[in-house]
């Protein structure tokens, strides 16, 4: 008796979290370095200069051991309390007043030491905070042009940065990135003409072939093949207009979004589950999960292109009986989030950035069912990237997988 095999267990998961990127406690910019390259210079010359005094301040009072002045015996000798002389003898008195003044030439240095360190130690610390100050003025050309960047790549490429001031090198940087934007801004604009130019180059002769075979299909007197040759041409015809709006969709969507409004993804993602709820009946696919408030600002059809093709994605490849689909928003930390979950064959961890390529499927380097065009989740990813945001897939223990879509909020 044939033994049935055992399913195939799902992949470890990981044992990090990409969802949250490693920060480091202090980042090491630009300008805290050059405040301590300028303080640590100041301060290792200021050491520098400090022994140089101390050395030739120690030789020039020790250079001569002879005192200005020597007792001689019968003289008359008043010694003050801090420096006791033996006055026995001449002697040993000239012998104590000597040991008397190395002593007090100890104390001078040891107090120019003292007083020189304090100096030094009050005179880096103005010597940081001016570095600072100095480091910021200096890179400020710098910041005018990350500032610049960021709002280019948060809004659109019609922004310059135009920097003012001498020739130096940050101003040739400016000048060369105001160049870079403006060539992109040409091939960008391109491009949209390209695509809105293809859209109805492309779409007419297909809407034109589906309407004669159409019209060929509704002939009652038409032949058995007849309409079985127009069927098969007809889906053939339906493939392709997904696939060319599948292509469009994915071009138009790879630019950022300049015109953003309020779109709650609770509302998103409960018309994509209409949209796909009779396919879902279809194969027996229980949809389910709760949708909490999760607004964003962003382009309302392409948020909801990103929710339905998760759906559909999920109904399409799912397990073949007792299958579910769990789809939930929220807000968490900022952000909303969107999660589609659904049971399904196991899927290896390897394969996952394979997912989001096009034309690709698991374990299938190009499309070759009746699932799709094989461009959903390319689509998904550029959306959210053009949002502003990402979207992470993760193998669900038993099967299927976990599509996270993070927005900002």
């Amino acid at each position: 008796m044939a033994t049935t095999p055992a399913p195939p267990k799902a992949p470890p998961k990981p044992t990090w979290d990409p969802r949250e990127p490693a920060r480091p406690w202090l980042r090491p910019t630009i300008r805290i370095r050059l405040t301590l390259l300028y303080g640590g210079m100041f301060l290792i010359a200021g050491i520098l200069l400090l022994s140089i005094i101390y050395l030739l301040t120690a030789q020039a009072l020790h250079s001569g051991t002879s005192l200005p002045i020597t007792l001689l015996p019968g003289s008359q000798v008043r010694s003050d309390p801090s420096c006791p002389l033996d006055t026995s003898s001449a002697d040993a008195a000239n012998a104590s007043l000597r040991a008397c003044v190395g002593v007090q030439r100890q104390h001078a240095l040891d107090d120019l030491l003292r007083r020189s360190l304090f100096a030094l130690l009050g005179l880096s610390i103005i010597a940081f905070a001016f570095g600072y100050a100095m480091a910021g003025r200096v890179l400020s050309p710098l910041g005018k042009i990350t500032r610049t960047a960021r709002r280019v790549v948060g809004s659109d490429l019609s922004r310059r940065i135009e920097l003012d001031g001498p020739d130096d090198e940050f101003k040739e940087l400016a000048d060369t990135f105001d160049e870079m934007l403006e060539r992109l801004e040409r091939a960008f604009t391109a491009q949209q003409r390209f695509v809105a130019n293809a859209s109805h180059e492309l779409r007419t002769p297909l809407a034109i072939n589906r309407t004669l075979l159409e019209v060929h299909l509704s002939d009652p007197g038409a032949p058995v093949e007849l309409q079985q040759l127009g069927k098969t041409l007809l889906a053939t015809n339906e493939r392709s207009e997904q696939l060319v709006e599948g292509l469009l969709l994915l071009a138009r969507s790879e630019n950022q979004i300049v015109e953003r409004k309020p779109v709650d993804l609770a509302e998103v993602a409960s018309r994509a589950i209409d949209q796909a709820r009779a396919e879902a009946e279809a194969k027996g696919v229980e949809l389910r999960g709760e949708r909490g408030l999760a607004v964003v600002q962003g382009n309302g059809v392409l948020l909801e292109r990103i929710a339905l093709n998760l759906v559909q994605n999920a109904v399409r490849y799912n397990v073949a009986r007792d299958g579910w689909v769990e789809v939930t928003t929220e807000t968490q930390q900022g952000q909303a989030v969107l999660v589609v979950s659904n049971t399904g064959p196991v899927v290896p961890a390897y394969e996952i950035d394979n997912l989001f390529e096009p034309f690709r499927r698991l374990r299938q380097e190009r499309t070759g069912s009746d699932k799709g065009v094989g461009l959903g989740l390319s689509i998904a990813r550029s959306v959210a990237r053009a949002h502003g945001g990402r979207i992470i897939a993760e193998p669900r223990e038993g099967g299927g997988l976990v599509m996270r879509v993070t927005l900002p909020v």
